[in-house]
């Protein structure tokens, strides 16, 4: 059975983050996708220039519209903009009990522009966090939701991914892409086994929407798999991905990385 699976996001308009990544994400890896948009995004590979919200009982509309008509047998959750629209996505998917909850913690975009407003961030916390099967943050993610100092190294990041887990979520996957050397790691926790995730690291500055990608791709994959397959078989389409982003030519910026890059021929020119 093909899975339904629906994000609750931001919309990049230029493609290559929020509700776009999410949507080409769980289309390339055989799920049916659905979006609830809860913010609005004047952006592109340059950055954020500016975003309008949605109104959070409109959000709460959205989310009630698909659960009344549609199987969901996977939640991702991306950019919530504000407390308020954090707390309406947790009292719908509470309602509707929603499972397979990914969430993704956009705080920031890759420009440094703030997604998330400095109250939301306590909301998202409390209301969100302990709803998800996983949450996905990086380092200065996982920072601002501890109020701690991002992780520097991977013995540090051991501890933070212990201390994140006790925040509520069943399972923690702390990505390790902004520490420097030849391999990116991830770390995914259950609260008593630590699994490394470990990729080549690609140089390349097309690495717009990558936490995106990732998330919405573990959404994809788990109703069919179970955690750690899940979140493996995510990390390996995401880096091959991104190593087949130069097949592209999107903007001048931060690229996006190429979602279709098993299903599209290299040269199609007719």
């Amino acid at each position: 059975m093909i899975p339904n699976v629906l994000s609750i996001a931001g919309s990049d308009p230029s493609g290559g983050a929020g509700i776009q990544a999410d949507l080409k994400a769980f289309s390339a890896l055989g799920a049916y996708g659905m979006a609830v948009i809860t913010a609005l995004t004047a952006q592109n590979t340059q950055g954020v220039q500016s975003f309008q919200t949605v109104d959070p009982a409109f959000v709460a509309e959205q989310i009630d519209a698909i659960f009344a008509d549609v199987r969901v047998d996977a939640v991702k959750i991306g950019m919530v903009a504000t407390a308020e629209i954090a707390s309406a996505i947790a009292d719908r998917l509470r309602h509707h009990g929603a499972r397979n909850i990914v969430l993704d913690p956009v705080m920031v975009a890759k420009s440094g522009h703030h997604l998330l407003q400095v109250d939301a961030v306590t909301a998202l916390r409390d209301t969100l966090v302990p709803l998800a099967q996983v949450i996905t943050p990086n380092l200065p993610e996982a920072g601002v939701l501890l109020g701690a100092p991002e992780p520097a190294s991977l013995p540090e990041m051991r501890q933070m991914v212990r201390a994140l887990h006790l925040l509520g979520p069943k399972w923690v996957l702390l990505k390790g892409g902004h520490l420097a050397g030849e391999v990116s790691t991830d770390l995914l926790f259950d609260g008593t086994t630590v699994t490394k995730l470990p990729a080549r690291r690609i140089i390349t500055q097309n690495t717009h929407g990558t936490g995106c990608t990732l998330s919405s791709a573990i959404t994809a994959l788990l109703p069919r798999f179970d955690m750690v397959e899940a979140a493996q078989r995510a990390k390996a389409y995401l880096t091959d991905a991104i190593a087949a982003s130069a097949q592209l030519s999107v903007g001048s910026g931060h690229g996006p990385v190429h979602h279709f890059h098993a299903i599209w021929q290299k040269d199609q020119t007719p």
